[in-house]
């Protein structure tokens, strides 16, 4: 049968540590760009895995993520996670003047300005789990609270919603049908919760970044009330739950690969080109995320997308393409750079890359020092991973020094 009309069953549920799903593999192999179903939409839509037609999809403007609002498109959610009026469903020109506003929350300078809070929200950390002694869990000290805590202080959320909004936020991302109900209820609240504080600090501005959202102007163009709530959203979750599940994948994958945190240690100034490498080689996540839609028909790779069909992107998949990396498959911290696709590409790249990047380097930065004999507590089998969310992450991650 031609590729092109074998429809493919893609539940993306594969969860057995970091180990590359074989279904992604195999489609990587046999059929690049290939016809999908999944657990929950309607209908089929085509994924794309390698590296430049994944660029291609996320720049060409013939594919189109507005054109996705409204409809049941494939997925692996039950309940659509991302909002209506997010900038991740606005094409260009539309998304770049949200993205104008609120990059100027991320410049260089208001980044490095939060190293220090940063850097003194790790210290202290650190210092409980010495406390604590070995062995302790790296999850509960440190890859729970830190991103969850930076961001909140950033957002001046108060210390006391902050349990329950990463409650609403991890239900909102679980893949089982019987969570829906409160997948829904979640994404409801989360939204009501920001539309309250957002048209506070509208009203009565502070230092933090909402404050500042609601005050960034490009000329006489603000924020609408709605844009700013939801732009407040989701800088709660991306600004989280990413780094959350990355702090703990990133020492993981350092843990088991020792000749390469061996190197690390004896080199430091690696960091930031290391830190680049585990992004690219861990699958952070399952499956693949918001689908774009074909505005009119398209020949890629071979084959001809239609006008009105969905197109998902797997930067999973693009991440470990050998047509663009050498040796895809294995960690190399002193890897020459080349740009990974972790935090997507083109108009939908992560507007928050800079923060997360010098949160994720502040933590395994000080803990690499802190920790120089850190290894894992139990044998790497015995760690127990989750397997209902899109998120790959252990649940706990025993560690001794």
């Amino acid at each position: 049968m031609d590729t092109s009309e074998r429809v493919w069953h893609c539940p993306f549920d594969f969860a057995e540590g970091l180990e590359f799903d074989p279904l992604l593999r195999q489609l990587m192999t046999e059929a690049p760009i290939a016809r999908i179903s999944m657990s929950y939409g309607s209908g089929t839509a085509w994924l794309v895995t390698r590296y430049e037609d994944v660029r291609t999809v996320t720049t060409d403007r013939r594919f189109s993520r507005a054109a996705v609002a409204g409809r049941d498109f494939p997925r692996m959610t039950p309940e659509p996670i991302v909002q209506s009026e997010s900038i991740n469903l606005l094409d260009p020109p539309a998304s770049n003047r949200l993205r104008r506003l609120v990059s100027q929350a991320f410049t260089a300078p208001r980044v490095a300005s939060m190293r220090t809070a940063t850097q003194r929200i790790v210290d202290e950390l650190f210092d409980e789990m010495a406390a604590h002694g070995s062995p302790a869990d790296l999850v509960k000290h440190l890859s729970s609270q830190l991103p969850l805590t930076t961001i909140c202080e950033v957002l001046d959320i108060p210390a006391a919603d902050r349990t329950e909004l990463r409650r609403r936020v991890v239900a909102m991302a679980n893949t089982t049908a019987e969570t829906k109900e409160l997948a829904v209820r979640a994404k409801a609240e989360l939204r009501a919760y920001f539309a309250d504080l957002t048209r506070r600090r509208r009203e009565s501005p502070g230092e933090d970044l909402i404050s500042s959202l609601a005050t960034a102007r490009d000329g006489d163009d603000v924020l609408g009330a709605d844009e700013l709530t939801v732009m407040a959203m989701v800088l709660l979750m991306t600004g989280h739950d990413t780094s959350t599940y990355q702090l703990s994948n990133l020492t993981y994958t350092l843990l088991t690969h020792p000749d390469q945190l061996a190197k690390l240690r004896a080199r430091p100034e690696l960091l930031p080109q290391a830190v680049e490498e585990l992004l690219r080689f861990i699958p952070f996540r399952k499956g693949v995320g918001i689908p774009r839609v074909a505005t009119e028909d398209v020949e890629l790779g071979g084959v001809t997308i239609r006008a009105g069909e969905a197109v998902h992107v797997s930067y999973l998949a693009a991440n470990r393409d050998p047509a663009r990396f050498e040796r895809p498959d294995e960690l190399d911290i002193e890897r020459p750079a080349s740009p990974h696709m972790t935090f997507g590409w083109g108009a939908h790249h992560c507007i928050g890359a800079p923060l997360a990047l010098m949160e994720i380097q502040v933590a395994i930065g000080t803990m690499l020092r802190r920790f120089p004999q850190l290894r894992l507590a139990v044998p790497a089998e015995e760690v127990r991973w989750n397997q209902e969310s899109i998120w790959r992450y252990p649940h706990e991650l025993p560690v001794a020094w």
